[in-house]
């Protein structure tokens, strides 16, 4: 794993990264772009056994591939009325800096968490079918309305509007794999999300809550997932 920050325009602040790659692998490797959920960052992304669970499913023998995680800060993946944009940080900033790294980011797909999950959804759809290969959107955070968000996740309801992932048709074209627990608050609109999808998505509901021991149940199954998606 390597490490570093550069100073974000879009956030406005220094931003940490980190890229994971499998033992002996030095090539341009396609990449998973891990999205961390709220009061998180790349660190806890990383520590989370990412890099541990990328090692072993290229052991086990899939195609290999590279885990980039970096910080978004609490603003939900998208612009801000403050002027913060943790998306456009990840696809107009930490896309480039990649290719400076040595990394293959003609193609890329999303994994992540919680306000994650919802951030992989967004920044997949607006990346297009042509360059994300999959999303994987686990315990995503998801609200039927304005009105049930969480505070802070939006700055109003044309915030919400602007910014929501429900009805997106570019989704319809990328790879989708959805996981939930059922005791997890956001199952209910996960459900619901996916009933609209149009077609539905890999993944599913299985025993778990809103927390880190259900994503590390789920991690192994998602990377063998993406892997031949994002490397075909």
């Amino acid at each position: 794993m390597v490490t570093g920050s550069f100073a974000s325009a879009a956030r406005g602040v220094t931003t940490n990264w980190a890229i994971a790659r499998p033992p002996n692998q030095t090539g341009a490797l396609r990449s998973v772009i891990a999205l961390h959920g709220k009061d998180s960052n790349a660190a806890t992304v990383m520590a989370g056994g990412v890099e541990q669970g990328l090692a072993q499913a290229v052991d086990a023998g899939l195609p290999p591939f590279a885990v980039v995680a970096v910080d978004g800060g609490g603003s939900y993946w998208h612009r801000r009325a403050s002027g913060e944009d943790a998306g456009a940080m990840v696809l107009d900033e930490l896309l480039p800096l990649l290719d400076s790294e040595g990394l293959d980011t003609s193609r890329v797909a999303f994994l992540g968490w919680s306000m994650g999950g919802y951030g992989a959804l967004l920044l997949g759809a607006r990346l297009g079918a042509a360059r994300t290969a999959a999303i994987a959107a686990v315990s995503p955070a998801l609200w039927t309305s304005s009105g049930a968000a969480a505070p802070g996740a939006f700055d109003s309801a044309e915030d919400y509007a602007a910014n929501s992932v429900w009805g997106l048709p570019e989704l319809g074209s990328i790879p989708l794999r959805i996981d939930c627990g059922t005791s997890d608050p956001f199952y209910g609109a996960t459900r619901e999300f996916i009933a609209q999808l149009p077609t539905p998505p890999a993944g599913g509901f299985s025993p778990g809550g809103h927390n880190g021991a259900f994503w590390s149940a789920q991690l192994p199954a998602q990377l063998s997932w993406l892997a031949p998606l994002l490397t075909a």
